[in-house]
């Protein structure tokens, strides 16, 4: 692994091997950089390598800019990087930070280790998560860009989002769909007032220049966290799901926009809002523009996601708990329900009605618009588990001693991943 900053230390793969040993299996924190010699770099950059012998090649990169956000790669024994193509941006959720993903970056960098880069954001971070999704989301889009220019052989962009960070990247993809003329791609940036049809042809339905292969979300609110249960700590009374409709003033514009109750996209929700293309954004264009989009849900034991809305579906379309079961390799992978055949016409929910929808008629317009892009829906329970009643993070492995029973669930992203 290696680490650059603004300062500089190198570590010798010695000493390497016994600090992985001693921290069992890796567990590495991306924020710290302790026992090594300091070396300056005209760049003003610094660096550690750690050793991995599991990787067959040599070490890890990891990089941080001084906005504290993280890139990590392989690179071979004599410290030369492998040049991957495929970007992978991972995405924290509420109150979370880069360190949340480092297990995921970590496995996802053994398992493909010539052919991606994993960027840990840590633009929307900590408290910074309450300033509103647009907010964010604009935040990681200019973020996306910045780590593109650092990357110049990136071809491909794939997204891994958390809870809240699901509908982060959501706005971001919107903000970097297609190429507009303020855009910089690799390098490369056009001055220009028009573009001829042959530049403009080549980026059309990209992500900020690069083509979308993967959108995956885990325990993602993408229905919002008003009533019926999508907030499963309420139990679906209706009395504490309206006090948890007041407390989400205490998330900022956050909390707002996840109980439906903002009006900062003029006379509807904004997740409504981007449950459809709009004038400005194309939202349901840029989901459309990925291979493969994929939801994570926990079907229970999530106090904080309802399985519905962490898996855009309607309750009648969730499928019944009993006879539900993992099998060895994926325990607590209990059920695997594959993309339909998209339908070429999106469908665009109405912003002339919102203001006399109901809730539920709010939610299944957002259902009919999200769901005719296209979506894999992956259910996990972790009924079996120990670690069942920390399920909104246990599906993350966000640290992994206390949630390695959601390493499967990591384990099954990657083999399902597509390069």
């Amino acid at each position: 692994m290696e680490l650059e900053n603004p300062a500089s230390q190198t570590l010798s793969e010695e000493g390497n091997r016994g600090k992985l040993e001693n921290e069992k299996g890796g567990e590495l924190d991306l924020n710290e950089t302790r026992n090594g010699k300091k070396k300056k770099k005209k760049n003003g950059n610094r660096s550690v390598s750690f050793y991995l012998p599991k990787i067959g090649f040599g070490c890890f990169r990891v990089q941080r800019d001084e906005e504290g956000n993280v890139d990590m790669e392989v690179v071979n024994g004599s410290g030369e990087r492998q040049k991957p193509t495929h970007l992978l941006i991972m995405v924290n959720g509420l109150v979370g930070s880069a360190k949340d993903w480092k297990y995921a970056a970590q496995e996802f960098l053994k398992t493909y280790p010539e052919d991606i880069i994993v960027h840990c954001s840590k633009r929307n971070y900590s408290t910074l998560t309450l300033d509103g999704v647009d907010v964010m989301g604009g935040r990681l889009a200019e973020e996306i860009l910045l780590v593109i220019k650092r990357h110049p052989n990136v071809r491909k962009i794939s997204f891994l989002c958390h809870s809240l960070g699901g509908l982060i990247a959501r706005y971001a993809i919107a903000k970097l769909y297609e190429l507009k003329e303020d855009v910089q791609v690799n390098g490369e940036y056009n001055k220009h007032e028009f573009r001829d049809e042959s530049y403009e042809d080549e980026f059309r339905g990209r992500i900020a220049g690069l083509e979308p292969i993967n959108f995956i979300t885990c325990a993602t609110p993408h229905l919002g966290s008003r009533g019926h249960n999508q907030v499963p700590m309420c139990c679906g009374f209706y009395v504490l799901e309206k006090v948890a409709v007041c407390t989400s003033y205490f998330f900022g514009r956050t909390g707002r926009h996840l109980f439906l109750i903002d009006n900062d996209s003029g006379n509807c929700p904004l997740l409504f809002h981007m449950a459809g293309d709009r004038e400005d954004l194309k939202f349901l264009s840029a989901l459309q523009s990925f291979r493969r989009r994929v939801t994570y849900a926990n079907v229970r034991y999530d106090n904080v996601v309802g399985w519905s809305t962490s898996s855009i579906r309607r309750r009648t379309e969730l499928p019944k708990r009993k006879g539900l079961s993992g099998d060895s390799k994926y325990p607590y992978i209990v059920n695997v329900e594959m993309a339909k055949i998209q339908n070429p016409q999106l469908y665009v929910p109405s912003e002339a009605e919102v203001k006399r929808f109901k809730k539920s008629e709010l939610e299944e317009e957002m259902i009919k618009g999200l769901s005719s892009v296209g979506w894999e829906r992956v259910d996990v329970d972790f009924h079996r588990s120990k670690q069942r009643n920390d399920a909104h993070l246990t599906i993350q492995v966000n640290r992994y001693r206390v949630n390695s029973d959601g390493a499967c669930v990591v384990q099954h992203m990657i083999d399902n991943f597509l390069l």
